[in-house]
């Protein structure tokens, strides 16, 4: 199979969809691989490098989608990435269709096959290709708080972890999985007041284990939502239904009664976003207030910091790319239902049924629609 590996054109993102020693494991068994020049440039990794592993450098990106049979990327494409898009291509990357109808349209008119990684399942239940990035998400938004939380920024003025006589901030965190487990990591070694909240008694009983009891674990109840946002310097939204578009937990009326100088971090943003004030932003725009709360809700808050994302993501997809290329993707899909779990859209159809609930499609169940 001819892989192909396009440079990432959406604002400030400088991962790439595979490194060299990904491209050298392809090409041992046996594949082809073309990459965009400059591909690897956001993260320090020159076309000689992807030459020395087996790569061919193309020019621009229309070639690399011209000819790959399998294009990887990171995130979704943009629309003039989908335009380029055939009947038959594979398409390997993150998606995130069920709060964008623009994208979703364009991926069943191509008639390409849309495998999204951040629903690729797992034998333990868990999200497998989403994990790594959503360590990333969780981490930086304790840093991106915390930036935002100095008055210069707009904020309130406050230091996360505060000083000997003065209290620290209070950092709640909406969700207790992966992002909501790594905010809170960073967040108490800040020396913050953080709270978690969760509708699982489950995960809110892991995270008491991990943490002890410097973290305070509330169940989530709409009016324990309200009382502890309203009370908050730092909000983090980390709440994911796989697939499907983000509840919206914190309403419009809830931000207005915040500080003003309170800051929230919207890490679900790329589902559609846990507060109803929230809209996507980018690293080169970041932040908006809305009644004097600030709102960092960048889309691709990983791609901040490239090098660490991209060599954790290609961890995980890289079986899965070799899955798909060794055995072609009907078979691959067809062998893994936890790899089947990740077809969004397949000929025309949309196979993934949050995202045609969500949009107004009809659902066509994938092995169905891979047997056709």
């Amino acid at each position: 199979m001819l892989v192909g590996v396009p440079k990432e054109i959406k604002v400030h993102e400088y991962r790439v969809g595979l490194v060299p020693s990904s491209v050298l494991e392809v090409v041992a068994h046996g594949h082809s691989v073309i990459v965009e020049t400059a591909a690897g440039a956001g993260i320090g990794v020159s076309d000689f490098d992807y030459e020395a592993a087996g790569a061919t450098i193309a020019a621009r990106a229309e070639e690399v989608f011209q000819k790959a049979e399998m294009i990887i990327k990171v995130k979704e494409p943009l629309a003039e990435e989908r335009a380029r898009l055939r009947d038959g291509q594979v398409l390997f990357t993150y998606l995130h269709l069920a709060p964008d109808p623009d994208q979703t349209e364009d991926l069943v008119k191509s008639g390409a096959t849309c495998i999204a990684y951040e629903t690729v399942t797992s034998p333990h239940g868990g999200l497998p290709l989403l994990a790594p990035m959503s360590e990333v998400a969780g981490r930086m938004s304790i840093q991106a708080g915390a930036y935002c939380l100095e008055k210069a920024h707009g904020g309130l003025g406050v230091l996360l972890g505060g000083v000997p006589g003065v209290d620290p901030a209070k950092v709640v965190v909406l969700g207790g999985g992966v992002v909501g487990a790594h905010a809170i990591h960073i967040a108490l070694g800040m020396g913050a007041d953080v709270w978690v909240l969760d509708r699982s008694m489950d995960a809110l009983r892991a995270l008491w284990r991990q943490f002890g009891r410097p973290l305070n674990t509330v169940y989530s109840t709409r009016a324990a939502v309200a009382r502890h946002v309203l009370g908050a310097d730092l909000v983090i939204g980390g709440v994911l239904i796989p697939g499907a578009e983000t509840p919206k937990l914190v309403t419009a009326e809830m931000v207005k009664q915040m500080k003003p100088g309170a800051v929230v971090v919207d890490v679900a943003i790329d589902q559609g976003g846990c507060f109803e004030t929230s809209r996507p932003t980018t690293h080169a725009e970041p932040t908006y207030a809305v009644d004097g709360v600030i709102h960092y809700c960048v889309a691709n808050m990983p791609g901040g910091v490239p090098r660490t994302s991209t060599f954790a993501l290609n961890n995980v997809t890289l079986p899965h790319v070799l899955a798909l290329a060794d055995k072609g993707y009907k078979e691959a899909l067809q062998d893994d239902p936890h790899l089947l779990a990740g077809l969004n859209v397949h000929k025309g159809d949309v196979t993934y049924e949050q995202v045609a609930n969500a949009l107004g499609y009809p659902y066509r169940d994938p092995l169905d629609a891979l047997a056709a």
